[in-house]
């Protein structure tokens, strides 16, 4: 297995900043964000989800996507993927994602799942869940770029089992899985490696961060309140070395990509922290 980054955890960092920095953290690939800069977030400090220097405007120029890419092999690294925040149906910007993965030379993009509030029932979302991947099914053969449901909560895709329900009926060549148990611990756990199991094929990329859950204030009925919150990849809920153990079994070798949200290190220091890390828990496998 390898290491990658998503720029989403390296706000301050320029791309050629960004790629230096992997580099010399022994991180081999990149997955860029996809996502504009707001206009009222131009002057703001550097962040995870607002003014984030490491991400790809969607309205940039081949031009402008040539940066990234360079800033990624002139490092002697790879563009794995482009991370955009996409509407499920949207199969116009689902299409321009992967035009730009291709000419960053990127495999794979992220596409959009129903989010999930019990405001709409999940049937009719899995529905039109199952209409839209239809469309990235075709993109994906046409661009050579595979979509990616990644599990995460609060959406109809929280778990191993009910990702592996939406992509099951796909070829696992064009439609895969981005498997996150940092977001299954805030809603969808599973045993990590029965999951990874019942993937098999549509395994395609896993994220690495963590989670911990603490209690809050107390309901008028007596019960503790709790509330889900990021941990850095050593801490929390998701023991790391049994789930790297997990991906080995099932002959998993791609990639491992950092998106640590805890904050408790700055980029360079986390890129770092990360590289040494995962290197000491692969080596002991």
């Amino acid at each position: 297995m390898k290491l990658s980054v998503f720029t989403v955890v390296t706000p301050d960092l320029t791309p050629e900043e960004l790629a230096q920095a992997a580099k010399e953290a022994g991180i081999e690939g990149i997955e860029w964000r996809y996502k504009e800069i707001p206009a009222e977030a131009q002057e703001e400090p550097p962040s995870f989800w607002r003014r984030n220097l490491c991400s790809i405007d969607p309205r940039s120029t081949e031009e402008e996507l040539d940066r990234f890419a360079k800033a990624a092999s002139g490092h002697g690294l790879r563009s794995l993927s482009v991370m955009p925040y996409l509407t499920p149906g949207d199969l116009e910007g689902t299409e321009k994602a992967m035009k730009a993965a291709k000419r960053l030379g990127a495999s794979a993009i992220r596409v959009g799942v129903p989010g999930y509030d019990r405001t709409k029932n999940y049937n009719e979302l899995y529905d039109e869940e199952i209409a839209y991947l239809h469309g990235v099914e075709e993109l994906a053969r046409r661009y050579k770029v595979k979509g990616l449901v990644e599990t995460h909560h609060s959406t109809i895709a929280p778990s191993a089992g009910l990702t592996h329900r939406l992509v099951s009926r796909f070829d696992p060549d064009a439609v895969g899985v981005l498997y996150d148990p940092g977001n299954m611990i805030h809603e969808g756990y599973e045993n990590f490696r029965l999951g990874l199991e019942l993937l098999g094929p549509y395994l395609a990329h896993v994220h690495v961060k963590n989670t911990g859950w603490k209690p809050e204030s107390r309901r008028e009925n007596g019960t503790r309140e709790w509330s889900s919150y990021w941990e850095p990849v050593s801490g929390g809920i998701v023991d790391w070395k049994q789930v790297l153990a997990d991906l080995a079994a099932v002959g998993y070798d791609g990639y491992l990509g950092l998106e640590d949200f805890s904050g408790t290190f700055g980029s360079r220091e986390l890129l770092k922290v990360y590289g040494q890390d995962m290197k000491e828990l692969l080596a002991g496998l």
